[in-house]
């Protein structure tokens, strides 16, 4: 069995690129088989969308910290374990990294990042008193935020939502990459 190997670019730290085929030492295995056999839109569609969102106007540190929190908040392990591959690989901080669980009390980020990593939790977060995003977090990413960045910030968890039953229900192998990370 091999170990993963992945790389990420600074360009694009969401991005985690494994060449590993095999399973890792502990034989994990996906609940079931890669669903682009069945639906082989799917990768052009995810393709297409990254890369709407790779140029966009907020750092694509900001976008990896909210995907490794919305990893946390659903309970991904696959996520999770990309979303840290790719903040290690493209230089981040091991402070930071395991502080995104904590960010509300971690004072290592700055004011944009923390409205970012307020939105991701909730969006994913059901709300049984009112509106997930409130007016107030709204005012909060707007003081930090334009009507661009916003969208692209929106678009982002959006692409991430996209894949989360994926995730969650079909279990995919973590630290490999998509495409390789089924085994049923």
């Amino acid at each position: 069995m091999t170990t993963t190997e992945a790389t990420a670019t600074k360009a694009d730290p969401t991005t985690v690129e494994d060449t590993t085929t095999t399973a890792g030492p502990d034989a994990t295995r996906s609940r079931l088989p890669d669903p682009t056999g069945l639906y082989p839109e799917l990768t052009a569609l995810s393709a297409a969308v990254q890369k709407a969102l790779r140029g966009g106007p907020v750092p694509q540190a900001t976008l990896a910290l909210m995907r490794l929190r919305t990893a946390q908040v659903i309970g991904s392990t696959y996520h999770g374990v990309a979303a840290t591959d790719a903040l290690r690989k493209a230089g981040e901080e091991e402070r930071r990294i395991t502080a995104v669980a904590t960010w509300q009390s971690a004072p290592c980020f700055s004011g944009p990042e923390r409205a970012a990593l307020e939105l991701a939790e909730a969006v994913l977060t059901p709300n049984p008193f009112g509106d997930r995003v409130s007016d107030d977090l709204f005012a909060r990413l707007s003081g930090y935020y334009d009507t661009d960045e916003i969208w692209h910030l929106t678009l982002y968890l959006g692409h991430v939502s996209l894949f989360t039953p994926v995730a969650l229900v079909g279990k995919p192998v973590p630290g490999r990459p998509p495409g390789k990370n089924y085994t049923a």
